[in-house]
């Protein structure tokens, strides 16, 4: 993987488009703080600078590389409605009270991220306007089904159910049978974003450590965690590598499975076809078990993204292989460019819906992980229940916590075979639930 992933970085529109040049230091003392969080994307940035604004502020962030590397630098930038794929899968667990509680704290997320740029007058391109889709007229009676939902969730938001011709209205393609136009939905340069978040938290008073691979946790009453050259002792830990835990704490690594997305970035492209394009500049995805996603970016180009279908692979040529699924969406763009081509891992839990809680007789060792490929947005809703359940706690910390976590086993001899397999699943589902 760390060849694909070097090349990659090369090819990445978001780092080549980043307008915070931060830098932090490698760890090389050893420190004591009060909370050690180990992962530099929006879960770990967002968790700390959550604790942060409750006055927590002796908190050091280890990032094994650079801020952004994983998920939170890969992703679609895409702002949508929710918390997990699916709520209504974990509503056994949690009983009927508990799952309106979960739609209550799924409308947060959009607010929460958007409040944070204003707040802290971070330049990320924060744009509304979302669309989701529908290719034929199974979906579109799931859209009919999902829109009072979303306007019983954002009654002050535009949401409208949009058919036949009138779906050009929001995109300019005539594949689609129907949409949901949802402007309190829309999109974001994500890398900047998290950069803003951390430079905020850093203003607080934390300390953010680069190049600082974690090689080893000692839990207790205080936990020390030692990177290549010096450690971390704290009170509590939060361990937030999603994708890229690679074993480090075995409890929560079988708890996930990875899988990969890609995404492509086309040449600046003139207004006029931007405005072809997406009418509401907005950001998109199909409602399919694999998604299509895109939007257009500030800078007038369309970023596309999606992933395998059936079969778990990872392209040679990233462009090459995205090239058609765009043409598909939007034949008339035969002819333009592609700039970036980039992609990454992302981690999936079973259930499809982001996991939080604590290790095993370990009450002050945190964790989050499990977005599968939905973290932008939800990120930002369950960080901000994970600092209460590190800090004062809550109710809902309680609820989210409480759904179990299977185990994934035989991820790492079997991983291609094993996702193959759950994306033919869902793709068989779909017809079955409205989703193909």
């Amino acid at each position: 993987m760390g060849e694909e992933m070097r090349r990659l970085d090369a090819l990445n529109y978001y780092t080549a488009t980043k307008k915070y040049d931060l830098q932090f230091p490698r760890l090389v003392d050893d420190i004591d703080v009060d909370v050690v969080v180990i992962g530099g994307g929006f879960s770990g940035i967002n968790t700390a600078l959550e604790l942060a604004e409750k006055g927590y502020t002796s908190i050091a962030v280890l990032e094994a590389r650079h801020l952004g590397y994983g998920g939170t630098g890969r992703n679609g930038g895409q702002v949508m409605a929710g918390i997990g794929h699916d709520i209504n899968k974990v509503a056994r667990h949690i009983g009927k009270e508990g799952l309106e509680t979960l739609f209550e704290i799924a409308s947060l997320g959009a607010g929460i991220l958007r409040g944070r740029a204003e707040k802290y007058n971070i330049d990320a391109d924060v744009q509304r306007g979302y669309a989701y889709l529908a290719y034929n007229q199974r979906q579109l009676k799931t859209l009919r089904g999902w829109v009072d939902e979303f306007r019983a969730a954002d009654p002050d938001e535009d949401v409208e159910l949009l058919v036949g011709k009138d779906v050009q209205q929001v995109i300019g393609s005539d594949v689609f049978a129907g949409a949901i136009k949802h402007m309190g939905g829309g999109h974001v340069h994500s890398l900047n974003l998290l950069l803003g978040e951390a430079k905020a938290l850093v203003g607080l008073g934390a300390r953010i450590f680069e190049n600082s691979p974690v090689i080893s946790v000692e839990y207790g009453d205080r936990i020390t965690v030692r990177t290549n050259a010096g450690s971390v002792r704290a009170s509590k830990l939060l361990w937030a590598c999603d994708s890229f835990l690679a074993g480090l704490e075995p409890e929560i690594y079988g708890k996930t499975i990875n899988t990969y997305a890609y995404q492509i970035a086309t040449e600046p492209l003139p207004e006029a076809l931007i405005q072809r394009i997406s009418p509401i500049r907005g950001a998109y995805s199909d409602i399919r078990p694999v998604i299509d996603y895109y939007r257009v970016t500030a800078d007038n180009r369309l970023l596309y993204g999606s992933a395998t279908q059936l079969i778990e692979y990872f392209p040679s040529d990233i462009a090459a292989w995205a090239r058609p699924l765009m043409l598909k969406t939007f034949p008339y763009l035969q002819h333009v460019k592609i700039d970036h081509a980039w992609g990454g891992p992302m981690a999936c839990s079973a259930n499809l819906f982001p996991q939080i809680g604590t290790l095993s007789g370990r009450p002050n060792a945190f964790y989050v992980q499990g977005y599968s490929g939905f973290g932008v947005t939800p990120s930002h809703i369950v960080c901000k229940v994970l600092a209460e359940g590190m800090s004062e706690g809550s109710a809902r910390y309680d609820l989210m916590r409480s759904i179990p976590h299977m185990r994934v086993l035989g991820k790492d001899g079997f991983r291609r075979g094993m996702m193959s397999a759950a994306k033919s699943w869902h793709q068989l589902t779909g017809y079955f639930n409205g989703r193909r």
